[in-house]
């Protein structure tokens, strides 16, 4: 299954005014995930994600670090790491939260 050449997976759209892009790193990173998680994720960053009222109603939005521009969010098991710039949300990794 190869994400970054379907129609369904665009690197690019638009919703509420803001241009969403999706980088190379997380469809490949989508990609590897089991299928159930691949499902979960699929739907919320494609269908779900457009349709939040902010940014911040995003599950557990933090910072990562003291970037202003560098967040990330847990869905299930997984961080999603976003780079938030303006009016252009870039989905950047989606990686499993390390066991302790």
């Amino acid at each position: 299954m190869n994400l970054i050449n379907q129609v369904p997976f665009p690197q690019r759209r638009q919703a509420r005014g803001l241009e969403i892009r999706y980088e190379r790193s997380f469809l490949l990173d989508l990609q590897q995930l089991e299928s159930g998680a691949f499902c979960l994720i699929k739907q919320f960053v494609f269908a779900e994600f457009v349709g939040l009222n902010q940014l911040h109603d995003l599950p557990s939005l933090h910072k990562i670090g003291s970037s202003e521009i560098f967040y990330r969010f847990t869905l299930d098991r997984y961080f999603i790491s976003l780079e938030l710039t303006g009016q252009l949300v870039k989905f950047l990794r989606v990686v499993p939260i390390p066991e302790v």
